[in-house]
């Protein structure tokens, strides 16, 4: 008896533990950001500019810590700093992928969104070529990296799409405002 209450004490407390490292799951976004994007929630414009806002502000705060002389594991802030940035930049994509869904006008922002996308793009292969260099220290965010190049690619090949999309719509549709979402009939 005693044999079998440690054997299942002994799962019991590795499920627990499991399940706390599993929801212990870092949110990128502080507590004002959620903040923002909860007076934001119906329109699309105020929002999706606030995740491009957060999304540069990982990027800006990634290429200060690498050239902060004080941060003495430039690798590991690095990649920290790439997992943030594709953590908010997914939240970037999905929030567009909702809003086109609910056949949102998102003509004005979705412009906004490519040209961040351009930006965000030449930061981060500006980052792979300076990694390039020093492979060393880079082994350790490579993957952060090319997943980070590979999310904002196919999420300018989605906008751009996207955009395509909603130009052809919105010819055929008359919008009623331009940030709230309109319901289709089928």
């Amino acid at each position: 008896m005693n044999r079998r209450f440690r054997r299942f004490a002994g799962c019991a407390l590795a499920i627990l533990t499991i399940t706390s490292l599993a929801s212990a799951r870092h949110d990128p976004l502080t507590d004002p950001e959620i903040d923002q994007l909860r007076d934001t929630a119906q329109d699309a414009d105020l929002r999706l500019k606030l995740y491009i806002q957060f999304a540069r502000a990982r990027l800006t705060a990634l290429e200060q810590a690498r050239s902060d002389p004080k941060v003495t594991d430039k690798a590991q802030a690095t990649r920290d700093g790439l997992q943030e940035f594709v953590d908010v930049y997914d939240e970037l994509d999905d929030n567009v992928s909702t809003f086109a869904d609910r056949k949102a006008d998102l003509r004005k922002v979705i412009k906004i969104v490519i040209e961040a996308d351009t930006e965000f793009q030449a930061k981060l292969r500006a980052l792979k070529s300076s990694a390039e260099t020093g492979k060393a220290d880079s082994q350790r965010y490579e993957f952060v990296l090319t997943d980070a190049l590979d999310a904002v690619d196919k999420g300018t090949e989605g906008h751009r799409q996207l955009q395509t999309e909603q130009e052809e719509y919105w010819k055929h549709h008359k919008a009623v405002k331009t940030s709230e979402p309109r319901r289709s009939a089928n």
